[in-house]
């Protein structure tokens, strides 16, 4: 057996990382063929035989994996029910959600009842925030699928859909009863997904975890799942998991520290908006935005132009894009102050200084916005 085949094989075994919340912890589940054996993890948490489970996914993801997680719910004794919906990020809407809600009343979902998400972000964000909303509010289990699920989207219990006026603006804090995480469902993603998930592991990178940003230099390619060594991937994923766990269960209602996980995402989610839901993956937007707010603390001084040099790098090795796109100024600004991040009218960014260290401001102008944008024009 080869190195890299033992090595392979030695991921196999399931590593567990816990979301220490004071009310309701939770566990993360990292493990190869998880799918077909979420029935065993749910009896682990005594949900009892019997119980209803609405799984919800879309096509792309249930023709691989539909089957064998619905027969492993049903083989555990559970009582399971596929829903797919239409994915991408201008699908994340009311009307979708009320699709999610009509078939929880059509098969008579009961508060003992759970929802679980087989899919991407854009999934795990409208299940999550239909079980918060379905009879109050019942259990919902996360099995992300794409790398930008695994590592952030899955974990941390945001939920919700998009207003057309800004992403996320309608949603709910509801935290999973349990996060199952299989890596063997990235073989099937496309190429394009794994790099938008890939700026989410940069995110950490920047913004807590140097050692982790520096091993993602040092990697030979991080553009191709099919290219990166599985020992590195399994890492990733862990330490990903670690860090967003520990985030959440310090802050978990985004009072304070938990706001450094929005590195990137508050110029990324104006790129979503301004250019129309799915003409950038939100990784891809959360990419272009970790470029843009590092210029603008380079800018105010705040951190050195040979760090945001080694950010602008390892963004583009990762095969995302790091340009500004073409936006009126104007209804940037207008889009910006329309965030749910805003505090008594002030913007709010997340702040590089350096590698591994981030602050949280609401010193910014909207001449130091206007300045910024000029200058990645």
């Amino acid at each position: 057996m080869s190195t890299r085949t033992a090595q392979a094989a030695e991921l196999q075994e399931r590593t567990r990382i816990t979301v220490a919340l004071e009310s309701n912890p939770y566990d993360v589940i990292i493990g190869s063929s998880m799918v077909g054996a979420i029935g065993t993890a749910l009896h682990d948490l005594s949900i009892r035989s019997g119980t209803k489970i609405l799984v919800v996914s879309n096509p792309d993801v249930a023709r691989p994996y539909g089957e064998s997680c619905i027969s492993g719910l049903s083989s555990a004794g559970f009582d399971p029910v596929l829903l797919e919906i239409d994915a991408g990020e201008e699908q994340k809407n009311l009307n979708t959600l009320s699709s999610i809600l009509n078939k929880a009343q059509q098969e008579g979902l009961e508060r003992t009842s759970l929802m679980l998400a087989l899919g991407g972000g854009v999934v795990g964000d409208m299940t999550g925030f239909a079980a918060a909303c379905w009879l109050r509010g019942i259990g919902i289990v996360q099995v992300p699928t794409t790398l930008l699920a695994m590592v952030d989207a899955s974990i941390g219990g945001k939920t919700g859909v998009n207003h057309p006026r800004g992403k996320n603006l309608i949603g709910a804090f509801h935290q999973p009863r349990l996060v199952v995480i299989d890596p063997l469902t990235l073989n099937t993603l496309p190429v394009r997904e794994f790099r938008a998930g890939m700026a989410e592991v940069i995110k950490y990178g920047v913004i807590g975890d140097p050692e982790l940003f520096e091993r993602l230099e040092e990697a030979s390619d991080l553009s191709d799942p099919a290219a990166m060594d599985p020992v590195m991937l399994h890492d990733i994923l862990v330490r990903s998991a670690e860090a967003k766990a520990l985030v959440v269960a310090a802050d978990e209602r985004e009072g304070g520290r938990r706001a450094i996980l929005n590195y990137g995402h508050t110029f990324g989610h104006v790129v979503e908006t301004l250019t129309g839901y799915g003409t950038w993956l939100h990784g891809e937007a959360v990419a272009i935005g970790m470029a843009a707010v590092g210029q603008l603390a380079v800018q105010k001084g705040l951190w050195s132009e040979d760090d945001q040099q080694r950010q602008v790098k390892l963004i583009e090795k990762a095969g995302l894009p790091v340009a500004w796109p073409k936006l009126d100024h104007e209804a940037a600004l207008r889009t910006l102050r329309g965030d749910k991040k805003v505090r008594h009218g002030r913007l709010r960014f997340v702040l590089p200084t350096r590698i591994g260290e981030v602050i949280i401001s609401d010193e910014i102008s909207n001449e130091d916005v206007c300045r910024c944008l000029e200058s990645l024009r």
